[in-house]
C-alpha cells in the first residue's frame, strides 16, 4: 500500500471510531435543579442525607438508599461516592450549588458517574443516586 493511502486509511479509521463512539466513556447522569430556598439550606440537607444513608440500613428490601460516603463539602460544592449494594459498583457524585435571585434561590448542577470502565448502561442507577438524595430531604420545584 502506498504510504499516503496507508495514512489516509488510518486517519479515516481513527476518525470514524471517534465519531461513532462520541460521548461518555462511563455511565453517567447530569441533572439541573432550581430551588426557591437558599443554597445554605440545600447544602445542609444534602450533607445530612448523605451522612444518614452511609450504612446498609436503607438497602433492605432491595433499595439503593444506602452506602453513600461524603468525600468533601462546602456550601458551593459537595463530593460523595455511592456504592451499589449488590454488585458493589462505585459512582462518583458531585453537586455544584450556585445562589441566584439575591441569594434566596439555589441552582444545583448534579452529576453522577460510574467508576467502572465497563459500565455503559446503568439502568438509571446514576440518576437514582442523585434523585434519591434530593427526594429524601428536599422537595423539588
Amino acid at each position: 500500500m502506498h504510504p499516503v493511502h496507508w495514512f489516509l486509511a488510518v486517519f479515516l479509521a481513527v476518525g470514524a471510531s471517534e465519531l461513532c463512539c462520541a460521548g461518555p466513556l462511563h455511565a453517567q447522569c447530569k441533572v439541573e435543579w432550581y430551588f426557591g430556598i437558599p443554597c445554605q439550606s440545600v447544602y445542609e440537607t444534602l450533607v445530612s442525607q448523605i451522612k444518614k444513608w452511609r450504612t446498609m440500613a436503607g438497602c433492605s428490601m432491595g433499595g439503593q438508599r444506602c452506602l453513600y460516603k461524603l468525600q468533601s463539602a462546602s456550601v458551593h460544592f459537595i463530593s460523595a461516592k455511592h456504592i451499589t449494594p449488590f454488585k458493589r459498583y462505585v459512582d462518583d457524585i458531585n453537586f455544584r450549588l450556585v445562589s441566584y435571585h439575591f441569594f434566596t434561590c439555589c441552582h444545583v448542577s448534579a452529576m453522577s458517574i460510574s467508576e467502572a470502565w465497563h459500565a455503559i448502561k446503568d439502568h438509571g442507577t446514576n440518576y437514582c443516586n442523585l434523585y434519591n438524595l434530593m427526594e429524601g430531604k428536599i422537595t423539588v420545584n
